[in-house]
């Protein structure tokens, strides 16, 4: 392959993983957005973030299928069309029901994105070149989430829907995408290669569900857990979301470093590392620097667990069946987005008899030390990791 194709395919990437990103656009305005919607319960104004992985899980498994009809570019195409459409369209009524019926349609350019986003480096790349890539493809999503959070929580001080504008990056992506992934064609099964998982798939997705069920409450409480003077800045919880998926970047640009170090216990590594940057959360919620290593901790967790993974999955299984191992782990990552609110509000409420954010984050990093533990187990049985 050339090196102007390699560019071209990477760039692609990139966008793809910007598409993932418009997830976290509404994190820094959840505070606007439930002062405004003062009605609504808390933890629906949470699954504002979440809610949309809802949708993704059933597109995701879908999309392990669909390949074989349309190309993974068509699809992608229409991801960032999704992605686009689905940040404007709320402007077009003041209603939480049609905002969280758009973040819950968000779900299939998420899905599809998710999925599709390790297919493609799957069918270009191999080996070494793989991990590499993949780590680029994790340093992106990093970077899609500091774009997207920091303009959000930019715009947002002209009024929180002004936040919706960022999603004008989905059609960027869309264009993009279009213009220079090339066009492969559909997946075609053969005798030798079929759509077939394996045990290792699973055990890697379980892993996965613990890591988001407790990762994801830095996203849906930081705008809500500042103290003090920084109380209901959104410059200063964009600024802080921001980070957190810059520390992905960086994470991922070193991550050939950091697992030739961590070996095969990267995974329980990087939830070791979520547990670090929630104490420090915990503890000055209203002193920004420690915030901001708190978020860069938090932030490290995920850019070194989910390429890990990706890869894992993906080396699991034969090239055709990349798209639906993807499927598979994102499925599992998606329910743990989903319930995390839910659960952690329910568990905190039962044994603090309330859901500050504070003890919202303290049974987060509990858990998260249970699920490193638990992962540490796992990944023994695990030949690919």
């Amino acid at each position: 392959m050339s090196s102007s194709k390699k560019l071209r395919i990477i760039i692609s990437i990139v966008a793809i993983s910007f598409i993932q990103g418009l997830q976290f656009s509404v994190s820094p305005v959840l505070g606007q957005i439930s002062e405004h919607f003062s009605s609504v319960s808390v933890n629906l104004i949470q699954m504002l973030v979440t809610s949309s992985a809802l949708m993704a899980m059933v597109i995701a498994l879908v999309c392990g299928k669909l390949v074989t009809k349309i190309s993974k570019k068509n699809l992608l195409i229409i991801a960032g069309l999704v992605a686009g459409a689905t940040g404007f369209i709320p402007l077009l009524a003041d209603s939480f029901p049609l905002l969280f019926a758009c973040r819950i349609l968000y779900g299939v350019a998420q899905g599809l994105a998710t999925a599709l986003n390790t297919a493609v480096v799957a069918e270009f790349f191999t080996g070494e070149e793989r991990t590499s890539v993949m780590g680029i493809q994790a340093a992106s999503v990093g970077a899609g989430m500091l774009i997207t959070t920091t303009l959000s929580g930019m715009l947002a001080k002209g009024g929180f829907t002004h936040a919706y504008y960022v999603h004008t990056i989905g059609f960027i992506c869309m264009i993009t995408i279009a213009l220079l992934l090339p066009e492969t064609g559909t997946v075609k099964e053969t005798e030798s290669e079929k759509i077939t998982l394996n045990a290792d798939v699973f055990k890697v997705s379980f892993m996965g569900f613990l890591e988001y069920l407790f990762l994801i409450s830095f996203t849906t409480n930081i705008a809500m857990h500042l103290a003090g003077s920084l109380a209901g800045d959104t410059g200063v919880s964009g600024t802080l979301t921001g980070i957190f998926s810059g520390a992905q970047i960086v994470m991922g640009l070193v991550l050939g470093r950091v697992t030739r170090i961590t070996k095969r216990n990267t995974l329980p590594v990087a939830m070791l590392s979520f547990v670090i940057g929630g104490v420090l959360l915990i503890l000055f919620p209203g002193t920004f620097p420690m915030l901001l290593l708190g978020s860069i901790f938090c932030g490290f967790s995920q850019g070194m667990f989910v390429p890990t993974a990706m890869v894992a999955v993906s080396n699991a299984v034969a090239p055709v069946a990349a798209a639906m191992a993807a499927a598979v782990i994102t499925c599992f990552t998606c329910i743990g987005q989903l319930i995390s609110p839910a659960v952690l509000n329910g568990v905190t409420g039962m044994i603090f008899q309330d859901t500050a954010t504070g003890h919202v984050y303290t049974v987060a990093v509990a858990g998260m030390v249970i699920a490193a533990a638990l992962s540490w187990l796992i990944g023994k049985t695990v030949k690919n990791l």
